[in-house]
């Protein structure tokens, strides 16, 4: 059956940031995900994960920034990550020690390292060569904690210059660096825009055991799973038929926006999911 995690970034935005644990833990999520961390207290979150039963499954390494107020800053200023961008190593590293800081004491068992957009100048090769020593440090590193690191191919519409937008570059790099932690976060969302043929990738992907965590959101709007044009009680059960055991981050917006209860009035098509393998 498929294990739905919460993302706090986009649900439950009726309520304070914190809050959002409960709320998640009352409509029966057992995990989480969010975008970043970085401008809350870690023992504050971990407090409410512990408070409410949860488990913290994905977030996001700094997008930019070598200090608290530059991170804080970063995705304000358009940094959308930085392992391709030369020039900024020092400060990709400084972002993959700090999140794993974080995700030891949250214990959490993954992080996604942006990208980055692709700067003016670079060609192609210089791009990825930068890109693959970056990976290749912080998966060095995550390793020394048990941490998987997740690279995800982002749809350009959404993320205009994103270096990363298909799955088979990203699967590419994986073999290219041949890190047993290094692992494809694969959005079914950016997948179905950037290539369509979702459950063909599925079937592709899954097997290899190189898909590390899950993402779902209507297509074209992002808001809950039960609208827009992929047929997600077939792909559920597609996922679950080739075995996949992880994780599927609800990362949409409800279609109620932040209106109070706007999140728990759209969360039917999960609870039909659940009825559904019952």
């Amino acid at each position: 059956m498929p294990q739905f995690a919460a993302n706090l970034s986009m649900m439950y935005t009726e309520y304070a940031f914190l809050d959002r644990f409960e709320a998640a833990a009352q409509d029966g999520f057992k995990a989480v995900e969010f975008l970043f961390p970085y401008d809350c207290a870690v023992a504050d979150i971990r407090v409410r994960l512990r408070a409410n039963g949860l488990q913290q499954v994905l977030f996001n390494a700094p997008p930019g920034g070598d200090d608290d107020a530059s991170v804080a800053a970063a995705w304000a200023r358009g940094d959308r990550g930085t392992a391709c961008i030369a020039g900024r190593e020092a400060e990709f590293r400084a972002g993959i020690e700090r999140a794993l800081g974080v995700a030891v004491a949250l214990e959490c068992p993954r992080i996604h390292v942006m990208a980055g957009c692709v700067p003016p100048g670079p060609d192609a090769g210089s791009l990825l060569a930068t890109y693959l020593e970056n990976l290749r440090f912080a998966a060095t590193e995550a390793a020394k904690t048990g941490v998987d690191l997740m690279i995800e191919p982002i749809n350009p519409r959404d993320m205009p210059g994103y270096y990363l937008s298909r799955q088979e570059q990203a699967h590419a790099v994986l073999r290219e660096l041949g890190a047993p932690n290094l692992k494809v976060q694969m959005d079914l969302y950016h997948c179905q825009i950037v290539e369509g043929d979702v459950a063909t990738k599925l079937h592709q992907y899954l097997p290899t055991g190189a898909v590390g965590h899950l993402q779902i959101a209507g297509v074209p709007e992002r808001h809950e799973p039960d609208s827009g044009e992929l047929n997600y009680p077939y792909l559920f059960s597609l996922i679950d038929t080739l075995g996949y055991t992880g994780w599927l981050g609800c990362e949409y917006r409800p279609r109620l926006g932040a209106q109070p209860g706007a999140t728990r009035a759209g969360l039917r098509w999960m609870q039909q999911t659940i009825q559904a393998v019952a």
